[in-house]
């Protein structure tokens, strides 16, 4: 599925909402839930995220800052991408904003958590929250509580068409518990870590398994076209875009038109290896693992732009069940101990994975994407073979450069 054909079926699935006679025009939520969580400043509404136009529907936040017009919105974790026009004079009229950044001429990203005006006017209206952390068996049944509903909401939509993106990890696993019917994608090169995980974990849990088997020609052909998609061509992002993106057009070829991925449970539940012992980790500024996880937290914005913005030029609607509000509010409350510690990371999400999955999925090991698939090494290994050295700066980087212009 290519052009016009993916860009409407994932649009379709993404469950926009337009309202002619108002001027709506939303990915992720109605108007009435937009409009009263700026009437009330609420950066949990309801849901798993929204973006685009609202009118000012009496919404009393909107009649305060600006006179009522109507406005572009952004959801405080930035889970609906929306691009702007940079000069744009009336960034809200219809053409000088859009879900798709390649439809603008200089398109920028509205900030999560951020409102602008006709006037181009932009206004903080809602900002992640900072709670105190919660004592540990009332966080910990919360969490349970939030990503059980989350994960069994997944099935509420048309189950027939969703599939699953798969690494065998915990993350991805139980996210699969939702849709029990739905086939399982893995991608990556023969031998990686991913494929061989996918693969016993989908034994365990007696799914069925599709691999998507990567080649140096399917990076080849694969890296302009999400350049072009993301606007990104840093090594980084399309070393962990690509196996997204190659995952999802296999799925979309197949005839799925959502993908149930397990974005976020890293950045929520203290999955990275730097917010274990953050006072000792030159990678964060933060000296507490709550801390350390916060920060993680506000990547989201930008990491989820991209992996968004990749899975719909392949054709499909990511369904990502641990970024639903619930999950996240949540989150947010549980302490240092239940987050990470130097023996175990995502603690509070391993214990609500309890009898849902395998314990030899919940409690095994994972590795970044990039790396678990093998599509950074092998990427490099493009790099290399077309005369750009690691001796040279951003050897990757200028590699893509010269593929995307056609100089390889």
């Amino acid at each position: 599925m290519t052009g016009d054909a993916a860009g409407d079926a994932a649009g379709d699935a993404a469950g926009d909402t337009s309202d002619a006679a108002t001027g709506d025009r939303l990915r992720g939520a109605d108007a009435a839930t937009v409009r009263r969580a700026l009437a009330d400043r609420d950066p949990f509404p309801g849901g798993a995220g929204f973006a685009g136009r609202v009118a000012a529907g009496g919404a009393s936040f909107m009649n305060r800052e600006g006179g009522g017009g109507p406005r572009l919105v952004r959801d405080v974790l930035g889970r609906q991408p929306i691009f702007v026009e940079r000069d744009a004079s009336d960034p809200t009229a219809s053409e000088a904003w859009s879900f798709d950044p390649t439809t603008l001429t200089d398109p920028e990203a509205l900030p999560a958590g951020t409102t602008a005006s006709p006037s181009g006017e932009r206004t903080t209206a809602w900002t992640l929250p900072d709670p105190p952390a919660a004592d540990p068996e009332p966080a910990q049944a919360a969490v349970t509580e939030a990503v059980t509903a989350a994960v069994e909401a997944v099935g509420d939509a048309d189950a027939g068409a969703t599939a699953v993106a798969f690494s065998g990890g915990v993350d991805s696993a139980l996210a699969a518990t939702g849709v029990p019917d739905a086939p399982c994608y893995v991608a990556g090169f023969e031998g990686s870590h991913d494929l061989s995980a996918a693969r016993e974990a989908a034994a365990e849990m007696d799914r069925e398994l599709r691999v998507v088997e990567l080649t140096h020609a399917d990076l080849e052909r694969a890296v302009p076209e999400l350049v072009a998609a993301t606007g990104r061509s840093n090594a980084m992002d399309l070393n962990i875009a690509l196996p997204l993106y190659l995952t999802a057009e296999a799925v979309a070829a197949d005839g799925f038109e959502r993908l149930v991925v397990g974005q976020g449970a890293d950045e929520l539940f203290g999955g990275y290896s730097k917010v274990v012992e953050p006072a000792a980790d030159h990678r964060v500024d933060a000296d507490t693992v709550r801390g350390a996880r916060r920060e993680t937290m506000l990547t989201l914005p930008a990491q989820l732009a991209r992996d968004v913005l990749a899975l719909r030029a392949a054709g499909v609607e990511p369904v990502a069940p641990f970024l639903d509000d619930r999950v996240v509010a949540a989150a947010l409350e549980l302490p240092g101990d239940l987050l990470a510690t130097p023996d175990e990371r995502k603690v509070a999400l391993r214990r609500a994975a309890r009898g849902a999955v395998p314990e030899s999925v919940r409690t095994a090991d994972k590795k970044a994407v990039q790396y678990g698939t093998y599509v950074a090494r092998e990427l490099d290994r493009l790099a290399r073979q077309a005369g750009f050295k690691r001796r040279m700066d951003d050897h990757v980087g200028q590699y893509v450069d010269a593929l995307v212009a056609g100089e390889v």
